[in-house]
């Protein structure tokens, strides 16, 4: 088992490992055992998983209740939310107990807000279940609501008690949805890490899981603790980003966020390499990656669609939007633009 631990204004541990969950009683610090979970969780995780979280948690001397709601992104909204509070004040919860989120990164992101916001704040614990929450959503704080207007556009920076990546949980994984968390994968290989691209390059879908789900999050950790805020170094983790939650917004989420997010990192990339900021062996190295993991890098939807959707974004400042380019492998600049020059940005990235 690896363990990570964060160093924010809250610090926490991030375990990585096989067999976790059947160990999760073990792994939980001490509690006070009077204590309630409230565990958060999607229709499709929660048969999966459900009973041994629970299990675990009444091992510990939880008293345990649990809210699921139905998965996708269309349901990460205010009704949900609202549901999940009056479930929570219902079933008594109080500021003394925990809310466990169960599940990917809707189920995180949900949780995580309903944890900062029940009476002003609670303790949770993140078990993330798909490759692009163990990697991306379950660590550093970010919780969020989608709203109509866009994504993630209600939320706050609420750090979690413990983070339980259990390797194994990938194995229930569809393979598409895997393949999703590769785009946040190959993300981490194209900000920081030449060695984590070429590892990558080399052993394509058969990485080593608990290796490179462990390397992605120190990444993520150093970036946090440097950045809790988002108000700087942070905003590089969202390369590819900008394009990729205009794809998603413009397809009613019915494309995933990995798909959207490979596909936004392509459209950067060749935008970055027309701008004159990366060569065109940068470019294709990362074309090349990004289809040989079998993701997306092309849209249909026309540069005027994304652009109007792009101006929803949280990296928006009045009338300048931040886009994040690939320079080299290993290495990203920030560039300000006038939202005047989004659209024909976007069009060099076609």
């Amino acid at each position: 088992m690896e363990r990570i631990t964060v160093h924010t204004s809250k610090e926490y541990d991030v375990l990585v490992g096989s067999g976790l969950l059947h160990r999760l009683s073990q792994l939980l610090p001490s509690f006070d055992h009077s204590a309630s979970a409230m565990i958060i969780s999607d229709s499709n995780v929660w048969p999966l998983y459900g009973d041994i979280i629970t299990q675990n948690l009444k091992n510990k001397g939880f008293k345990v209740y649990h809210f699921v709601f139905e998965a996708g992104e269309s349901n990460k909204t205010p009704t949900t939310y609202l549901q999940i509070l009056n479930h929570l004040a219902n079933s008594n919860i109080t500021r003394t107990d925990y809310i466990v989120a169960l599940g990917g990164g809707v189920v995180g992101d949900m949780a995580g807000f309903v944890a900062s916001t029940y009476l002003r704040g609670i303790s949770y614990i993140q078990i993330p279940t798909t490759l692009l929450s163990m990697v991306d959503s379950s660590v550093g704080g970010k919780t969020a609501i989608d709203l109509p207007a866009g994504k993630n556009m209600v939320g706050s920076f609420y750090q979690p008690s413990l983070v339980i990546c259990d390797t194994d949980t990938l194995s229930t994984l569809p393979t598409q949805i895997f393949i999703d968390g590769c785009a946040e994968v190959i993300k981490y290989g194209i900000l920081y890490d030449p060695e984590l691209f070429q590892q990558l390059e080399q052993c394509g879908l058969d990485f080593d899981r608990t290796a490179v789900i462990t390397r992605c999050i120190q990444w993520k950790a150093r970036v946090v603790q440097e950045d809790e805020f988002d108000t700087g170094v942070r905003q590089k983790l969202n390369l590819g980003h900008t394009i990729g939650h205009s794809i998603e917004k413009s397809a009613n989420y019915s494309i995933s966020h990995g798909q959207a997010v490979s596909i936004g990192i392509h459209m950067v990339s060749k935008m970055a390499m027309r701008l004159g900021i990366c060569s065109e062996e940068t470019h294709q190295q990362i074309s090349a990656i990004i289809q040989n993991f079998h993701l997306p890098i092309t849209t249909s939807f026309p540069s005027s669609t994304l652009c109007a959707n792009a101006l929803s974004d949280k990296k928006r400042e009045n009338n300048f939007i931040s886009l994040i380019l690939p320079a080299t492998i290993g290495c990203c600049i920030t560039q300000k633009h006038p939202i005047s020059q989004l659209e024909s940005l976007i069009k060099e990235g076609m």
